[in-house]
């Protein structure tokens, strides 16, 4: 099986590195430009190149928003960010999205960026794992919470494998390589556009079994807003969903020109890892659903499923009291197909 490469994970100081802009809650600076803030997921890494290359190609200045790029520290934390007003919008896993809206958080998903989930399993090269009959009877790393570990069981079912078939063990997050490498263990659950960078910066060329390859199609992170925010300035939202999907279309189509622009702003990266992260993010912008309806966009019967998906393996109760209404929209998007070429805003 093909190995998908993606992003260096070095997490150096890069936590305290921000892109650019001025912070604020949706003020509005001199010349009448809104400042707000958007936090990422995790520490910055690089598969968070395009948000930088969006914003220095000057995507979210060509709309009137000046852009600070904010570190995260999981998924919920950035959910809790955006839904307490900390910060104007983020980048969050859907899954955790739809966890606390059902709890009362009040976001609302707006562009989906990552049509198709990044989960997966990796290994070393020369491990003897090359697909994913070869894990059976094999120890696998995760760590020890999270929708990873949840959902593990739906791989075993596609796989038609019972739950002693792979040893699972826990691993800290920041232990995970080192073990891999260490061989400590044979395979990790992780995220394939992070940990694959992280090999690959260490000068390995992983074997990379993505779940999307057993027809596990999930959706992926995507942007989120607070209804507050919605309600408040619908054109803000409206001006700040054209530029991250203009912006993460033309840094796609643009790579190297992403690769520098990310090594500029936050060094430390290899660029050999950088180059891959990016690419391994631009690979997950499109399913056979956006491909049809647009980039961003999301659909009741995908949002249905991963409504299905939490209440089957992540503990969302009372499922029939959330809808997809409730958890996505697509009014702030625009046409925007594969095809399409993304021209830099002119100066």
């Amino acid at each position: 099986m093909r190995a998908k490469k993606t992003v260096v994970a070095a997490m150096i100081a890069a936590t305290a590195l921000l892109a650019t802009g001025c912070s604020g809650s949706g003020a509005t600076a001199d010349g009448g430009t809104d400042r707000v803030s958007f936090m990422l997921d995790v520490s910055v890494l690089p598969k968070h190149a395009p948000f930088y290359a969006a914003v220095q190609a000057g995507f979210f200045a060509d709309q009137g928003i000046d852009v600070k790029i904010m570190p995260g520290s999981g998924s919920a934390n950035t959910v809790a960010s955006v839904d307490t007003g900390r910060v104007e919008f983020g980048w969050a896993d859907y899954n955790v999205s739809i966890l606390n809206r059902a709890q009362g958080a009040s976001i609302r998903q707006i562009n989906l960026v990552q049509g198709k989930s990044a989960y997966a399993a990796l290994a070393l090269p020369g491990s003897g794992i090359t697909g994913w009959e070869d894990l059976k009877g094999k120890t696998v790393a995760t760590e020890g919470n999270g929708a990873m570990v949840a959902m593990w069981p739906a791989v075993l079912d596609k796989l038609g494998w019972q739950e002693g078939d792979v040893n699972i063990v826990s691993a800290a997050g920041e232990a995970k390589i080192p073990g891999l490498i260490a061989k400590q263990w044979d395979a990790n659950l992780a995220l394939s556009v992070s940990d694959g960078p992280t090999l690959i910066a260490e000068g390995y060329d992983p074997v990379i079994l993505n779940w999307a390859d057993l027809g596990l199609q999930y959706y992926g992170n995507g942007v989120i807003t607070s209804e507050k925010t919605i309600k408040q300035n619908p054109d803000l939202v409206k001006r700040f969903s054209t530029a991250m999907q203009r912006g993460f279309a033309w840094a796609c189509q643009n790579q190297k020109e992403t690769a520098r622009i990310f090594d500029q702003q936050v060094p430390g990266f290899k660029p050999n890892a950088v180059a891959d992260a990016v690419q391994g993010q631009c690979d997950l912008m499109w399913d056979d659903e956006n491909t049809a309806a647009g980039f961003g966009t999301m659909s009741d019967a995908g949002v249905q499923k991963q409504i299905d998906l939490a209440a089957q393996y992540l503990g969302l109760e009372n499922p029939d009291q959330i809808s997809p209404a409730d958890i996505y929209t697509n009014e702030f998007l625009e046409p925007l197909g594969p095809d399409d070429t993304i021209e830099k805003p002119s100066a």
